[in-house]
């Protein structure tokens, strides 16, 4: 279920949200209006807050086709409605599922208006109708008398969709399983769009890029493996606390490995005309945080490390360990997006002790395709950050954006 509420404040608005749809909803969206009418000229502006809360999975669905094209894809509940998964052909496999994530959240700002997510939604609407008559006529110019059904196509499609935006197989099942509650001959193919559009929304879950801490500062390590662009992901975020939130920020760095490394990270630092230093044990990074304790955010690019290496992982573990009790301390695993998905796997497991990291991805302008984030978001349930998509700092970063990312993954540009 989608809703949008209005407020003379952005507060008041989130407190009606959480009044009606509780603390599981989640913010789609967060705008500026007007009322209509002539009469608003002379009245203020009011905020207009949009937020979802996914139905059970075993529910039953419909979206009417101006729900979708008004893109606040309102879901509704009608008759029930089911499909077979044996139905779905050829990849289809209803065997392998994964159980759905436990929690929600609620969803940052999107940067993107409602006028981008109609276009785009109509766009992926009007290429899911091409395929499936394309698909249709080629079945009968085989001679084949039986017709398919529409729903099973759509999903196939779906399906081998995110299997071509290398989304695992289990998750790519698991989803379209979710919509197997759909078998109904008569549902648009729009109505279906904007309920797994939604559904998908909600796997990315809340975004949690680096905030003020409530009390003191904080400390921020940069953790992953080597080459995969943590110092100049360090920069870029110190830039914009810096400059464009005006706050009181440090830049540290453990990776005494690489030279090269420690002296891009004090160029980034001058230029900031932030403080910078080299450390080298855990009692340097206590005396550290006791001399820029009034800082707002101490961000520590740390060294990268294989894996399998047991020695510089303990070494890591030794600094993240080292943390004032006043400090609050947050980590944030930064890894490409160009890295196959079973490395990953093997780098996120490596990390399994230092419970609590969040996901950023780099260089994701060097590949077409971004399953991974969806995958490894899935298996780790760990809450996305920031991608980056370049090497200019600070401009080639942002918040991760679940609403463009779905959109890619659906085929959409």
């Amino acid at each position: 279920m989608i809703k949008k509420f209005q407020a003379a404040t952005e507060n008041e608005a989130m407190l009606q949200v959480k009044e009606e749809m509780g603390s599981d909803a989640v913010i789609m969206n967060i705008k500026k209006t007007r009322h209509r009418g002539i009469m608003s000229l002379f009245k203020p502006t009011v905020v207009e807050v949009t937020a979802a809360l996914e139905e059970p999975a075993t529910g039953t669905v419909e979206q009417s086709t101006e729900s979708v094209r008004t893109g606040t894809l309102n879901l509704v509940a009608d008759e029930p409605v089911s499909i077979h998964a044996a139905e779905i052909k050829p990849k289809y496999n209803p065997n392998i599922i994964l159980d759905e994530p436990k929690e929600t959240w609620k969803q940052e700002k999107s940067q993107e208006d409602t006028n981008a997510i109609e276009e785009k939604l109509n766009n992926l609407q009007s290429m899911l109708e091409k395929q499936i008559k394309k698909e249709r006529e080629d079945s009968e110019s085989d001679g084949n008398e039986e017709e398919e059904n529409e729903t099973v196509q759509f999903l196939q499609l779906i399906y081998n969709t995110l299997i071509d935006n290398e989304v695992d197989e289990k998750y790519a099942n698991q989803i379209v399983d979710e919509m197997s509650g759909a078998k109904k001959t008569n549902m648009s193919v729009d109505a279906l769009m904007g309920n797994v559009y939604q559904k998908m929304i909600l796997k990315f879950g809340e975004v949690a890029p680096v905030k003020e801490a409530k009390n003191g500062g904080k400390i921020i390590f940069f953790i992953g493996p080597t080459g995969v662009g943590k110092t100049t992901t360090v920069a870029k975020i110190a830039s914009k606390l810096k400059l464009e939130e005006k706050k009181k920020v440090v830049l540290l760095t453990t990776d005494t490995y690489r030279i090269a490394a420690t002296e891009q990270l004090r160029t980034y630092a001058e230029i900031l005309d932030v403080p910078f230093q080299v450390i080298y044990s855990g009692e340097e990074l206590l005396e550290a945080q006791e001399t820029y304790k009034e800082y707002d955010f101490i961000l520590v690019d740390t060294a990268g490390h294989s894996p399998t290496n047991g020695e510089q992982h303990a070494d890591l573990k030794h600094f993240v360990n080292s943390v004032n009790e006043k400090m609050t301390r947050e980590l944030y695993l930064v890894m490409s997006a160009t890295t196959k998905y079973k490395d990953l796997l093997r780098i996120v497991d490596s990390y399994e002790d230092m419970k609590g990291f969040r996901l950023i991805f780099t260089k994701l302008d060097e590949t077409s395709e971004c399953g991974n984030i969806l995958n490894i978001r899935m298996y780790t349930k760990a809450k996305l950050s920031y991608v980056t998509y370049g090497q200019n700092v600070p401009e080639d970063i942002q918040v991760f954006d679940a609403q463009a990312t779905v959109k890619k993954l659906l085929g959409g540009n």
